[in-house]
């Protein structure tokens, strides 16, 4: 387990990229919350930044880590499409910083965001045929990794040096697959993407398809970080996405090795009332 700070009782978690969207999902649900002593770490000032700090600066997050039990590392350029110097500061040299730091410092774990897209050419080989109900298909934390994008090689590349770490210096890691987590707000939520308004849209229909295989709800998201910081286990690579009505991306190894379990799903009717 996550060992509990003698001082405040609580496991001590920075998060970085705390000003994105999970990282503010998760300092929402773990500010106040007994159980953690969260941290905010972000480029910029604001609301969600406790401290201010680069990931791309080793040194600074060897300070910033110094006491925490736990870092979630959140912090990355999200964009598929992501340019190669984008990705080689954020993803790769920073991801690198992360794990050193939290060597140095004393951290016991790492709870890092990766990415379905570490194996995003088995989406785009096989879709959209793969988006429909009666599809079988299913990869789970074996599949080959296959990216389908620099931004796909990054998480895939963090997985690696997560490993690595935990071989050869004794760290703990579990690295998530994140799938369609999407803001409130966001078009592509399901709560806003199956409004009536757009149920001729054809490609707001195609969207829908996909959508209600990959999606990991807001609540979803926030336990399997949860999980993750509470796992006994020294290593998990698992899926996260809701109890979504089709999965071509296994959630069997996630129930299994963190307890995960998903609250929420995507519609099954792409047209409600008609199928």
């Amino acid at each position: 387990m996550t060992r509990v700070s003698g001082v405040t009782g609580r496991t001590r978690v920075v998060v970085t990229g705390s000003d994105g969207l999970i990282g503010k999902m998760a300092l929402d649900a773990w500010r106040g919350d007994p159980r953690y002593d969260v941290v905010g770490l972000a480029r910029k000032p604001g609301p969600y930044a406790d401290i201010v700090a680069d990931i791309v600066n080793l040194d600074l997050l060897v300070d910033a880590f110094q006491g925490a039990d736990a870092v979630v590392h959140l912090a990355a350029t999200s964009a598929v499409e992501s340019a190669w110097e984008d990705v080689l500061n954020s993803n790769l040299i920073g991801t690198y910083n992360v794990f050193e730091a939290a060597r140095r410092a004393g951290v016991e774990r790492v709870v890092f965001s990766s990415s379905n897209h570490a194996i995003g050419t088995y989406e785009t080989e096989n879709a959209p045929d793969l988006f429909e109900l009666d599809d079988q298909r299913v990869w789970d934390h074996t599949a080959e990794i296959r990216p389908d994008s620099l931004y796909g090689v990054s998480k895939a590349y963090g997985e690696a040096i997560a490993r690595y770490y935990v071989d050869h210096h004794g760290l703990k890691a579990c690295c998530l697959r994140i799938g369609g987590t999407r803001g409130k707000d966001d078009p592509v939520n399901p709560v806003n993407l199956w409004k009536p308004e757009f149920d001729h849209d054809p490609e707001k229909l195609a969207t829908r398809k996909r959508m209600r295989a990959v999606w990991l709800s807001p609540r979803d998201c926030v336990q399997l970080l949860e999980r993750g910081l509470a796992t006994e286990h020294d290593w998990v690579l698992c899926y996260g996405i809701s109890n979504n009505p089709r999965r071509f991306w296994d959630i069997e190894h996630a129930k299994a090795m963190l307890g995960y379990d998903p609250q929420d799903s995507a519609p099954a009717e792409i047209i409600p009332d008609r199928g």
